[in-house]
């Protein structure tokens, strides 16, 4: 007898290989985005990214979103820049535009990168090129440490709330921003298994419910997806 397919969402999209893996292992993968991301195109933004570009400056990116929005108005120009940035796809992206030469540090969470920053930096100030829902922890830690931030809002985040008309064995958040808005139309099963990128994202699922939350074990959305798939797979064989 054939076994009974599970049900992931993902609140994201995701690479369409994992979709594949999914149907293989009797998995459906189904992406409902729950929160769209818009580049903000103003001249006030512009004028900050070009004023920042004639500086030997020490930058800051925790986001895909945010090195988008800068190299498109930077429009080819490659500034003399030291990065701190997350680590996997944002990296990829820093290192495709600036060069590998130019990253300075990488970590896999906001506070370890602002740890990277105050043990390697000497600067008085650094500029973090961010989105308008960032989180503080970034901004605290080196402020509190004497490190001013200078915060430029680069792109925003758009909350695109739905009604799901099923239920799921696991969903999948990777931001605090779309647990929000996936909870403002949205009550999940009781014995649905909620699977968060990060803490500051399974801080924010803990608001909102009391089921069962998985922390991503390794670094990078696509490991969170196939964390999912191989822990549905282990429940149906024991």
């Amino acid at each position: 007898m054939q076994d009974h397919k599970k049900n992931i969402l993902s609140t994201r999209p995701v690479d369409g290989l994992l979709v594949t893996q999914a149907i293989t292992r009797n998995i459906h993968l189904e992406v409902i985005p729950f929160i769209e991301t818009e580049p903000l195109q103003s001249i006030e933004v512009q004028q900050e990214i070009e004023l920042a570009a004639t500086e030997f400056a020490t930058v800051v990116f925790t986001s895909m979103n945010a090195v988008e929005s800068v190299t498109h108005m930077l429009d080819g120009e490659v500034p003399q820049w030291r990065i701190y940035c997350m680590g996997h796809k944002t990296k990829q992206l820093v290192d495709a535009y600036f060069g590998e030469q130019a990253v300075a540090g990488t970590a896999d969470s906001a506070l370890r990168l602002a740890d990277e920053i105050i043990e390697n930096e000497d600067a008085e100030e650094v500029i973090f090129f961010c989105g308008d829902h960032r989180r503080d922890e970034l901004p605290a830690k080196l402020d509190s440490h004497g490190i001013a931030v200078n915060e430029v809002t680069v792109y925003q985040t758009i909350l695109t709330t739905r009604k799901v008309e099923k239920d799921y064995d696991a969903i999948l958040f990777f931001s605090p921003s779309a647990v929000e808005s996936y909870f403002i139309k949205n009550k999940p099963a009781s014995n649905t298994v909620m699977f968060a990128i990060g803490n500051t994202t399974r801080q924010t699922i803990e608001k909102y419910c009391s089921n069962r939350i998985i922390v991503s074990a390794l670094p990078g959305k696509d490991k969170l997806v196939e964390q999912a798939m191989e822990y549905l797979s282990v429940r149906r064989e024991a």
